[in-house]
């Protein structure tokens, strides 16, 4: 397949990353303005304040953390809180059906394994895309026989 992207290739929803770190970044310094703005507050509660816009900031970034990336070797897959590397071989099929939060990875096991790298949120054609062509990169370096799989 002619198509197909250049490997190494990652994929990750850009304006959905974008948004959050940008937010992270915004409410990081709102409230640390707001904490340095009000004189009545004590050196501790001024802390307190940047480290809850710190912690707030922090959660955003992990959420802004998955992506899909596809090697010669296979696909890593990192999520929210966990990492997984993936042989070819390993992935069945890949899905983004209608209605569908993010890509799930059918995989040789029996399990399914949700890809949050790739999510149609703000942009699903970028979303459907980027899931059509991880479905072409796993079908073309998969050593699976083609007769087993559905869709």
């Amino acid at each position: 397949m002619s198509d197909l992207p250049t490997l190494p290739v990652t994929f990750r929803p850009g304006r959905t990353r974008a948004v959050l770190l940008s937010a992270g970044a915004a409410i990081f310094v709102v409230i640390t303005t707001v904490a340095m703005l009000l004189e009545r507050l004590s050196v501790g509660e001024r802390l307190s304040f940047v480290f809850t816009g710190a912690l707030l900031a922090g959660a955003l970034l992990l959420l802004s953390r998955p992506k899909v990336v596809a090697d010669e070797s296979g696909v890593t897959v990192v999520n929210i809180a966990s990492r997984r590397r993936l042989d070819w071989a390993e992935i069945v099929q890949v899905n983004l059906r209608p209605g569908d939060p993010w890509v799930f990875l059918n995989l040789s096991d029996g399990t399914s394994l949700p890809a949050l790298g790739i999510q149609p949120g703000i942009a699903k054609q970028h979303a459907l895309a980027d899931a059509r062509a991880l479905r072409a990169l796993a079908e073309a370096r998969s050593t699976a026989d083609p007769e087993t799989r559905q869709g």
